[in-house]
């Protein structure tokens, strides 16, 4: 496999895993009524937190619903980002600043996390999930950092 098509590969990977978790937000009331359903699926240390995330939603949504616009467009935020993926997929070179904008979003989710979360109350446990969110998404991002400077690198040397 040419390392052109291994990092146009990674950079497809990228896309579906950000668009994946994005529309997620979508159905957010469904998806948190289904983990009620199937306590067995929750660590029991999260159990009455995401009880108590449940019913604020519901009985948000039932008062508000105009707030639940909120996670559309988080959802559809994941989408535009995705987009921009666009570039280096079509010419990794040219474009690798926008694989480099991902890699300081992804760092700066932590701090995000850090200072926002406690603020919201939200526990520290899920303060960390949302911290491996950025952490995960560095792996892929600075491996195929890496193969465009190496695709750069070839390109320089012809």
């Amino acid at each position: 496999m040419t390392l052109l098509k291994k990092i146009r590969l990674l950079i497809v990977f990228f896309i579906v895993a950000l668009i994946l978790s994005g529309v997620t937000a979508f159905p957010v009331e469904t998806e948190l009524l289904w983990l009620q359903h199937h306590p067995s699926m929750v660590p029991a240390f999260a159990k009455d937190w995401l009880q108590n995330v449940y019913t604020a939603l519901v009985e948000t949504n039932a008062k508000y619903p105009m707030l639940a616009y909120g996670f559309d467009w988080l959802a559809f935020a994941h989408i535009v980002i995705a987009m921009a993926f666009i570039g280096p997929l079509k010419d990794p070179i040219k474009n690798k600043w926008i694989i480099d904008w991902a890699i300081l979003a992804c760092l700066a989710v932590i701090p995000l996390a850090f200072i926002a979360g406690p603020i919201r109350y939200i526990p520290l446990f899920h303060i960390l999930i949302d911290c491996s969110f950025g952490v995960v998404g560095l792996v892929p991002l600075l491996i195929c950092r890496r193969w465009i400077k190496q695709l750069e690198d070839q390109s320089l040397a012809k």
